[in-house]
């Protein structure tokens, strides 16, 4: 049996390994490296636990740290289970940093890399995660792409060998989640909300939360909205309002990082949604809820193009503005495939190894 080592280290890649996983292991080998870059129980662990993951093999524990020690030490570290394992293939998923020390350590071995989440661009190399998805993609041996558009841009780099349009994998567990979370979750009983009496938001990237004064601006906008808002806080987020005693809107609530079954459940109740991370931005698409991004770019254009995105720079003013303005789309289309994504890679491995 053919063996792949599949890297993870984030909670987006975690998502996305679920249902691979599960399709995997019933052709493959599959030997699961974490590489420690979430560690907190309500980033890491809990995923694993509610979507059913396989205890990873091997938890390098990198932890926190500036790009370029995540990255060298995450190399390092993979360089030495990738010959201890000695796979036949490395499985990558989107665009962290652990995406990017996979890639390298694996081509510097000459294993075959599989990306998973290929094609997407924001046209913006200031953005870390747009360097560690271009590298990736030149990288790789077998390029699963989510949607339509990244294979045109795929196209346009001069990448077209082992190009394959699969869906996304993250649409494969939001429908997974959803069957589950519909039985089992408890957090709006806990919350006592009802109905769609909220709106949801989530802030993580280091943009907006390094940044005091752009924290200060989004958490400003919160306050002047009419309705509650709930707001599961990043660790990073939380410890920067604590640190410089950010007042908190009488309206908003903060509640910890939550797991995938309960945020699922939280978004597909909310009216609408404000976030700056990739995943929710789709998420809300494929929930149909209007969906407000606090970044000024986006790899997942069809939500915006679709109506149902809405980019806006960090200023109070305009999220405001965006949130108010915030309605159904004008179109809504299967872009990110039929739910059986993971089925689709697992089928074109089999053949290709």
């Amino acid at each position: 049996m053919k063996k792949v080592l599949s890297i993870v280290g984030a909670r987006p890649q975690f998502i996305k390994a679920a249902p691979l996983s599960r399709a995997l292991r019933h052709s493959f080998d599959e030997v699961l490296i974490h590489t420690g870059q979430h560690y907190d129980q309500n980033m890491s662990a809990v995923f694993f636990e509610q979507l059913s993951i396989p205890k990873p093999h091997e938890n390098l524990q990198v932890g926190s740290g500036s790009h370029a020690y995540q990255t060298g030490t995450m190399m390092i570290k993979l360089e030495e289970a990738m010959l201890n394992h000695r796979p036949d293939c490395v499985l990558i998923y989107g665009d962290t940093n652990s995406t990017l020390a996979a890639s390298l350590a694996a081509v510097k071995l000459h294993i075959p890399i599989a990306h998973i989440e290929s094609g997407l661009r924001n046209f913006d190399l200031s953005i870390p995660e747009e360097v560690n998805r271009v590298i990736a993609d030149k990288l790789a041996t077998f390029l699963f792409v989510p949607t339509e558009k990244g294979i045109v841009n795929l196209e346009k780099e001069g990448i077209r060998d082992n190009v394959y349009l699969t869906g996304d994998v993250m649409y494969d567990t939001l429908l997974y989640g959803l069957s589950i979370a519909n039985e089992k979750s408890t957090i709006l009983d806990e919350l006592g909300l009802t109905g769609s009496d909220y709106s949801l938001c989530t802030i993580h990237r280091a943009e907006n939360t390094d940044s005091i004064k752009n924290l200060k601006e989004i958490i400003c906008a919160l306050g002047r909205l009419g309705c509650k808002m709930i707001f599961p806080v990043h660790p990073r987020t939380l410890k920067v309002v604590e640190n410089n005693h950010i007042a908190i809107p009488r309206n908003t609530e903060l509640i910890p990082s939550v797991g995938y079954l309960d945020f699922v459940s939280l978004e597909q109740h909310a009216t609408k949604i404000i976030t700056d991370s990739g995943g929710v931005q789709r998420e809300a698409y494929c929930l149909r809820k209007p969906c407000i991004t606090i970044f000024p770019s986006t790899s997942w254009v069809e939500t915006v193009e679709d109506g149902w995105n809405t980019l806006v720079d960090c200023t109070a003013d305009e999220i405001v503005q965006a949130f108010n303005d915030a309605h159904e789309g004008h179109r809504h289309m299967q872009h990110y495939g039929d739910g059986r994504a993971s089925e689709r890679i697992v089928e074109i491995l089999e053949r290709m190894l």
